[in-house]
């Protein structure tokens, strides 16, 4: 979809046209078109989110006839595999912001089964490619080109050829090296495949005697369906609802409490772009962000597990001189002071 930031890549990035627009709706049959004459999609991804799509809608017409044990099991996996990809593959695996002992990373490595986007390797991989090409043809999930390419778009269609040149200049040996998620990306997609689907149905099933197909269709598929496209919204609705405190010139994203709130701390995403070594992805803890995957590394750094946890600590004080300087002079969206990088590890959790 062309947006003005194709047509004039000089202009202002406070002119928001990211949006859920009736042109964006109206746009999907003639996209649809086009990549099916140019045979761009990615036709084993495509088939694979259409069977979890469908059998998601069947889990909605289920749910009624699910035990309250299942329907509170599906709510617990809702942070346990979330975790998995934002505790684990984004800010362990991706960014290094935190070291973790084995036992902790075996248990990341299987959540994010559980949740799965992609193994761990390949989706460290997207996403420092999307850190360091951002919002270029380079990024995976480009916001520039519209929600719905942001949101999931991305993943139904082949790769761009300047991301596949980006990967190859990219240093994932450090993701190679950890046994966890060499293992994982090898079971791919075998492994992955039960433990999305069938692992929940077994322990809903033999745990407690819920209905198979009430299991699979409940706690499997609509569980999944639900867990991905909030994880998805820090693509695309966290490049378009909510304020640039921290960086308004390098990049679409925003501060947004909603999708943080439904991806545990991950909507926090204009000081995570500014500071993508913060292991927190925000300036503050849970007593002002809802950050529960900030909490939880937290708990994880009191128990032993988790050491040598990386903080922007110059955000905060700079960030204060500059409002008051914002207040003095009586204007919210002059250019804010830019932020240097600094790094504290091991800091108290707050």
């Amino acid at each position: 979809m062309s947006t003005k930031f194709e047509k004039d890549p000089n202009y202002n990035f406070d002119e928001k046209t990211l949006d859920l627009s009736w042109e964006m709706f109206s746009n999907i049959p003639s996209l649809i078109k086009h990549h099916w004459v140019t045979d761009n999609y990615n036709w084993e991804i495509v088939n694979f989110f259409t069977i979890v799509h469908i059998t998601a809608i069947f889990g909605i017409f289920r749910l009624k006839d699910c035990s309250p044990e299942t329907l509170l099991f599906a709510f617990i996996l809702w942070p346990i595999t979330g975790w998995g990809v934002t505790v684990g593959a984004h800010r362990l695996w991706a960014h290094r912001t935190y070291e973790a002992h084995f036992l902790l990373r075996l248990f990341l490595m299987l959540s994010n089964s559980m949740s799965y986007q992609g193994t761990i390797y390949d989706w460290a991989t997207n996403h420092r490619i999307h850190h360091l090409y951002t919002e270029t043809d380079a990024d995976p999930h480009n916001s520039t080109r519209g929600f719905f390419f942001s949101h999931i778009g991305w993943l139904l269609l082949k790769r761009n050829p300047a991301t596949i040149e980006a990967e190859k200049k990219l240093d994932r040996s450090d993701l190679w090296d950890d046994p966890l998620v060499r293992i994982q990306h090898l079971c791919d997609p075998y492994y992955i495949f039960y433990a999305v689907f069938f692992f929940p149905a077994q322990v809903a099933y033999y745990g407690w005697g819920e209905n198979y197909v009430n299991a699979l269709l409940v706690a499997g598929s609509l569980r999944y369906c639900a867990m991905m496209h909030m994880t998805f919204l820090v693509n695309s609705a966290a490049h378009l609802w909510g304020d640039r405190p921290y960086d308004t010139e390098s990049s679409f994203a925003v501060e947004n409490p909603i999708v943080s709130f439904l991806c545990l701390g991950e909507g926090w995403h204009n000081f995570h772009h500014k500071y993508p070594f913060d292991y927190a992805t925000s300036e503050f803890g849970i007593s002002v962000q809802w950050n529960v995957s900030k909490l939880f590394i937290d708990i994880m750094a009191r128990l032993g597990l988790v050491w040598g946890r990386k903080r922007a600590t110059a955000a905060w004080e700079l960030t204060r001189e500059r409002r008051r300087h914002q207040e003095i002079a009586g204007n919210v969206n002059i250019n804010p002071v830019p932020l240097p990088k600094k790094i504290l590890v091991d800091t108290k959790s707050d």
